[in-house]
């Protein structure tokens, strides 16, 4: 039988990650430091609101991380905390590296996540299940 073992939620402006990301000397380390390829691959495909999908990962990753009992840390690292969207599935959480191997240690199993976003803001809600 499963059980909670934690929750996370985050909101974020969607300006504040379009402003991270289009800096024009540390935007590319932002992104390459936060967001995995995959991630990235699925945001620039987005178009006009790319943004808004890069700040729904990063409140997602930011959800993660609470749920799990953590912060970023020397336990977990933004690019081990992947968002993975399947066409036509829903949104879930893969992680690798250091982070799977803490959410192991918290007989963390799994995880349920609901993005949400607007022009302005993106939210992430995250459940981790033991």
């Amino acid at each position: 039988m499963s059980r909670i073992a934690g929750t996370g939620i985050d909101v974020i402006e969607v300006e504040r990650i379009e402003r991270a990301l289009t800096r024009p000397r540390t935007g590319d380390r932002f992104r390459m430091r936060v967001f995995t390829p995959g991630e990235v691959e699925y945001c620039e495909s987005r178009g006009r609101p790319r943004y808004q999908s890069y700040a729904a990962r990063f409140a997602a990753k930011e959800a993660t991380m609470k749920a799990m009992g953590t912060g970023w840390n020397r336990n977990v690292g933004w690019s081990e905390i992947e968002v993975v969207r399947e066409r036509g599935k829903r949104p879930t959480i893969v992680l690798s590296g250091k982070a799977a191997a803490f959410a192991r240690r918290r007989q963390i199993t799994g995880f349920h996540l609901s993005l949400t976003h607007t022009a302005k803001e993106a939210i992430a809600h995250v459940i981790a299940e033991a």
